[in-house]
């Protein structure tokens, strides 16, 4: 088991049940004490319905009931691949409450994926719905019922087909459950990586609420919050930082949107009073386009938050303007460390940097290939760990002896520096610097340079293969209003006064960038375009 789900040493976890970090509360219990404080008052409201925090307890309750009903035990794994439907918390709780584990597939996952998530786990049960975004998933859940052995059930959220129906879960709710302690997993995550399958990540009850509780204290989220739901829920960011967890933690509300474009938004926002929302950068560019020719009273909104990837200096100068709000910059992966920028923090601050630690126990480090830390405000892989950062991966032994130092730190693979005041600048990805005959190039800092151009809408720039330096790069830009020439990008970034050996070698004007499941710039598959175009041009 240890190999399986690695754990913090004795004497990290003793310090963090002394100073307080694990308060030894599990998500069962926390949803009941809600239930017992706010009673009437609603949790989530969506299209179709609302509930309360005292139904959504005992609808967790009784779906437990059926749900052990169907043989699911503590332990068993269930990949669960749910869309921003209220199902999803009534799922999700009715596990915790079983001691069984959620594995959080996202919507757009398909049987490549899904069918590793159920191997790996050996998942007894796969939750779905029966169509979302125009996909319909029993096809899909049938072809992967035929190669996963553990599989016994499929339950669905609407038609069935020849699955079970999860309205059918409902059932008189158990006299005793299984004993579920706050050091148990809770659920397992998926890494966020843009590259292979995602390695899964073990969450236990104590350092998931903790995560919460921090997030909350940073970013003022309290009873009379009301938090906007565009994201995929499943994913770390919009689940906990502070996102919908964090609200139910608070005694919130949480408005779930059917999809994140601002027609379906912006309406919510007005209509919900919504005071928090949460966005990755390609989605805030596209919201503070829209919102000058849309006439919503978006006057409720406190605080947007842009995480997931870094978001530019020049794009994140437009969204408090934009928006009337303060802009959250938020920093951080679903194996643990999350960064925020304070909502007291000058513009300066919120604009140009990722944030800093939220926990004074996170314990960070910026260091060079030799694992030498740099010298204060120079570039290097940020490691980190601390009281709710992942000790290892599950079951990926061999992997952990790479991706974590000897001494517990998490290597992230993100390329930062730190400021005098601690606060944190990505500059890039370890995997995405381009290393152009022996120099350098972090692509991040070139995009930034690049969006700071009128006529360019956003940018992504990656490594192409070469025979004499190795590797050059490649821009792929999405144009404005108009499409700028080559020449003119080159000659706005000498402008800038970038070295030479920085402006990108080619430049490709496209219309929109290939994404992955998280919602994230694939710069993969931009990598495999761009190889594909070379060969085909030297053919």
């Amino acid at each position: 088991m240890i190999d399986e789900y690695p754990s913090w040493p004795e004497k990290f976890a003793d310090i963090y049940r002394r100073t307080g970090c694990w308060q030894g509360e599990t998500f069962g219990e926390m949803l009941r004490r809600r239930a017992q404080s706010e009673g009437e008052r609603i949790a989530v409201t969506s299209e179709k319905r609302s509930i309360s925090y005292a139904e959504l307890n005992l609808n967790a309750d009784r779906m437990a009931a059926g749900f052990k009903a169907l043989g699911i035990k503590k332990g068993h794994c269930v990949v669960v691949q749910l869309p921003n439907i209220p199902e999803f918390f009534e799922v999700c709780f009715a596990l915790f409450r079983l001691g069984a584990l959620p594995v959080f597939a996202l919507p757009s996952h398909r049987s490549s994926e899904i069918t590793y998530f159920c191997e790996f786990t050996e998942a007894v049960v796969y939750i779905i719905p029966d169509k979302y975004a125009g996909f319909d998933y029993c096809p899909l859940a049938r072809k992967v019922k035929e190669k996963v052995s553990t599989l016994q059930h499929v339950i669905v959220a609407g038609i069935a087909e020849t699955f079970l129906p999860l309205k059918d879960m409902y059932a008189a709710p158990l006299e005793k459950t299984p004993e579920v302690k706050s050091s148990d997993v809770a659920f397992l995550q998926l890494s966020g990586g843009s590259t292979g399958l995602s390695k899964l990540i073990p969450r236990t009850h104590d350092d998931y609420i903790y995560s919460l509780r921090k997030s909350n204290e940073v970013c003022r989220i309290n009873r009379k919050s009301v938090y906007l739901a565009v994201l995929p829920i499943a994913h770390n960011y919009p689940l906990s930082s502070p996102g919908v967890l964090g609200t139910l933690y608070a005694g919130g509300r949480i408005v779930l949107s059917p999809g994140s474009s601002p027609d379906e938004a912006f309406p919510l926002i007005a209509q919900e009073c919504v005071t928090i929302t949460s966005l990755v950068p390609p989605l805030a560019m596209i919201w503070t386009e829209a919102v000058s020719s849309r006439n919503y009273d978006l006057s409720s909104l406190e605080v947007l938050q842009v995480g997931g990837a870094k978001f530019s200096e020049e794009a994140a100068k437009k969204i408090m303007p934009a928006f009337d709000c303060t802009l959250q910059q938020v920093f951080g992966m679903a194996e643990g460390l999350v960064n925020y920028t304070r909502l007291d923090d000058s513009e300066k601050t919120i604009v140009s940097t990722q944030g800093r630690p939220m926990s004074p126990y996170d314990e960070i480090r910026v260091v060079d290939e030799d694992d030498c830390e740099v010298k204060p405000g120079e570039v290097g892989e940020l490691l980190t760990r601390g009281p709710y950062t992942i000790r290892g991966y599950y079951k990926a032994k061999e992997h952990n002896a790479k991706a974590f130092t000897p001494d517990g730190f998490y290597r992230t693979g993100d390329l930062v520096r730190v400021n005098a005041s601690g606060y944190i600048v990505v500059e890039g990805r370890v995997k995405d610097q381009i290393n152009r005959g022996g120099e350098k190039i972090a692509a991040e800092e070139v995009e930034n340079h690049l969006l700071a151009h009128d006529d360019v809408f956003d940018v992504a720039i990656v490594s192409m293969p070469d025979r004499f330096l190795g590797e050059r790069s490649c821009a792929f830009v999405i144009p404005r209003h108009r499409t700028p020439t080559i020449g003119e990008l080159k000659s706005f970034l000498r402008k800038r006064g970038i070295s030479d050996y920085k402006i990108p070698d080619r430049i490709e004007f496209v219309d929109s960038f290939p994404l992955t499941p998280f919602g994230k710039v694939s710069k993969k598959l931009l990598r495999e375009i761009i190889s594909e175009k070379l060969i085909l041009f030297n053919k």
